[in-house]
This record gives C-alpha cells, structure tokens and sequence, in this order.
C-alpha cells in the first residue's frame, strides 16, 4: 500500500498533481483542480484518455470545438487526441478530479 496526502502534493496552477510514476508506481495520474472563476486551461490535448469528475461549482467546456456548460456530478470523458479546455463560471470555485489514463501527465498545449 502507498499513501500520501494531498497537501504534500505539488501544486501547479490551480491543481495539486498526483503523478502515479512518482506516487506509488501506478499507471494513471491526476489533477486535483480547484479553480476559482475564469481560471482553467487553454486547448490542450494528450495521447490517452481523461475522465473529469466534476465535484463542485460550475464550468464551461471546448471539446472538439462544441462548447457547453457543466457542473457538480457532471463525468466527462475525453478521448485521446480531442483537444480540449474548460473555465471556472459562476461565483465560486470549480471542484473537479481529471484523471489521465497514464503514469505521467503528457499534455500538448495548442
């Protein structure tokens, strides 16, 4: 079992990062993202699959060019190669856990 908590975690941005190669030797990584409005990453894409778990607050997605709103309990799922970015609307923060489908994060930003 490996364990460790989020505040040793680095923080970039607006996410601590769990990189699973660094974290246990595990073959997914993660943003820990908790953004407060207009904040959020530009288009972007990575060569595997991502799974966004919207926990709180609310944000407006690009995927593939189609724009839409989203929020609390929404679940995304990338696929690899879409290019993609998202911004935290509304008063408060946007809550969410992106989990990448590789021990190391690889984004190319566009």
């Amino acid at each position: 079992m490996y364990r460790v908590r989020q505040e040793e975690l680095p923080f970039v941005g607006s996410s601590h990062e769990f990189v699973g190669a660094e974290q246990g030797d595990v073959g997914v990584s993660v943003f820990l993202f908790s953004g407060l409005p207009g904040k959020g990453p530009g288009p972007h894409r990575h060569p595997y699959d991502e799974i966004q778990f919207v926990r709180e607050g609310r944000g407006v997605w690009t995927v593939n060019g189609e724009t839409f709103e989203g929020g609390a309990g929404d679940i995304f799922v990338i696929k690899a190669g879409e290019i993609h970015s998202f911004k935290v609307i509304g008063d408060g923060p946007l809550v969410q856990v992106d989990v990448h489908m590789s021990p190391r994060f690889i984004q190319e930003n566009l």
